[in-house]
């Protein structure tokens, strides 16, 4: 199935949220500038174009010219790519073909390490600062919604955001976005360790 706009949109404001936002991230965005990376995930039809700029990501779901990079990969192996050092493991495997500058998606996969993510922080402007905290400590695993409530909630939430607000997409779009949120999680943990051991030094 081909990607709507919408996704497109959606993907979009996720990534220029955290790649784009911090003044830290500016030399690492600077190795993107002009840079457009195609993203060709098998369980879709059309493939996702990144074209990088000073200012900001667009992620179009048609583009007419060259890509300077183009990977192909599932879905499932997005998460993986939040770790730099899996990238040459993924290559090899062949869960990731790269094809064109490897630089590029190195770059990308450099910068995305880098980014701080915060779910609520992100959600915030459309649902309000307590939605947006109790979605954010779901995805974040927050005790309050490992209690026994926790599939009653989440499909309250669930309901609420694609039935009644109609602003976000379906299950498989938001299970797809709470394993990437996980992942950048994840790898936010790995870089702050890893930076108290260079500041204890």
């Amino acid at each position: 199935m081909p990607f709507k706009p919408l996704i497109t949109a959606g993907i979009e404001n996720v990534l220029n949220t955290f790649l784009y936002r911090s003044p830290a991230l500016k030399t690492a965005r600077q190795r993107l500038n002009g840079k457009v990376l195609r993203v060709v995930l098998k369980e879709f039809s059309t493939p996702l174009v990144l074209v990088f700029s000073e200012r900001q990501l667009d992620v179009l779901g048609e583009w007419e010219g060259e890509a300077d990079c183009s990977v192909i990969t599932h879905m499932n192996v997005l998460p993986k790519l939040r770790d730099r050092q899996q990238l040459t493991a993924l290559i090899r495997s062949g869960e990731l073909e790269v094809e064109g500058d490897l630089q590029v998606v190195q770059n990308f996969v450099a910068l995305a390490d880098l980014a701080e993510f915060d779910p609520a922080e992100l959600l915030a402007p459309y649902t309000g600062d307590i939605v947006a905290e109790g979605i954010g400590k779901f995805i974040r695993g927050g005790s309050s919604f490992l209690s026994k409530g926790m599939q009653r909630q989440q499909r309250y939430v669930a309901e609420v955001l694609t039935e009644e607000w109609r602003m976000a997409p379906g299950p498989l779009e938001m299970a797809w976005f709470a394993e990437e949120s996980a992942a950048v999680e994840r790898a936010v943990d790995a870089f702050t360790q890893r930076l108290e051991k260079l500041e204890g030094k």
